[in-house]
């Protein structure tokens, strides 16, 4: 039988747990209202640089660009965005889910398959699974820059370039709201979605629309990368509150349930003390 004093610690000790789970929900949620404004903030840029991009890929559909060129699939790259701690829900879990179910649909052989790691999770996932990780970015800061971010996505660019992979696809998680985020997969590499796109707008080129193309088409898929992990962080703030909420609660049922159990074992030892006393009385009559 437990003894009160086990029961009284364990209420301690989940009372001193449920304090700090609920001092990091306040922290995730104040980090969340940043994150959520930088990922929103950033959405104009992104649609307007892809209306530009797309309205030269239209002038210059036969320019024959190494992003825009389909070449045969010989290896595949993955740039997968995930955190570098845990305490997280399923933020991480869920993107490792769909990237490997992905990557084991189209490939025989891990041979076909190199992995771009943003963030310590991913990193140690993949390299425990035996996978190739070409590239890796840890300690990714609660509100990225881009430039903490340009280095390895304009690395992950130049491989496409220079053939370590034919073509590229991004996994990341897409920030819906506070208690919703999906994994979202996109095809980064080549670019060849694009080229419909603003179709009817009207540039003027200076010194050539080639010449734009040349320098715009790399910064397109490098903001690419950065809007992923923007809106990644967003939900990985988003996961942590939630997980920590519910740890918060799990915590106070878990300290209600002992305190009635607390109460009834002292009741019970109370009760039997009078009882002891009871008898001990009568006997003496």
């Amino acid at each position: 039988m437990v003894s009160l004093r086990d029961i009284e610690n364990r209420i301690k000790s989940t009372k001193k747990t449920s304090q700090i789970t609920k001092a990091m929900q306040m922290v995730s949620a104040s980090k969340l209202n940043r994150a959520e404004v930088n990922a929103k903030a950033f959405v104009p840029y992104m649609e307007k640089i892809e209306e530009v991009v797309g309205a030269i890929a239209s002038a210059t559909s036969d320019s024959g660009h190494p992003m825009l060129v389909n070449r045969p699939v010989k290896k595949t790259g993955y740039i997968v965005v995930s955190s570098d701690r845990g305490l997280v829900g399923g933020y991480n879990s869920n993107i490792f889910r769909a990237a490997r179910r992905a990557i084991e649909q189209r490939h025989k052989s891990k041979d076909e398959v190199k992995i771009v790691a943003i963030g310590r999770k991913g990193l140690e996932f993949f390299e425990r699974l035996g996978y190739d990780v070409v590239e890796s970015l840890v300690g990714v800061s609660d509100h990225p820059s881009f430039d903490e971010i340009k280095s390895i996505a304009n690395r992950a660019v130049g491989m496409f370039t220079e053939g370590v992979y034919d073509e590229v696809y991004l996994y990341y998680n897409h920030y819906i709201s506070a208690i919703s985020h999906e994994v979202t997969e996109k095809k980064l590499l080549p670019l060849t979605d694009i080229s419909s796109a603003s179709a009817l707008a009207s540039y003027e080129f200076e010194p050539s629309a080639e010449a734009i193309l040349e320098t715009l088409l790399p910064q397109y898929a490098e903001s690419l990368i950065y809007g992923a992990v923007l809106d990644g962080k967003a939900s990985e703030h988003a996961s942590s509150m939630t997980a920590m909420k519910t740890a918060t609660d799990n915590a106070s049922e878990l300290i209600d349930s002992l305190t009635l159990s607390f109460n009834r074992a002292r009741q019970a030892a109370i009760t039997q003390e009078i009882t002891e006393i009871v008898g001990g009385v009568a006997a003496l009559e």
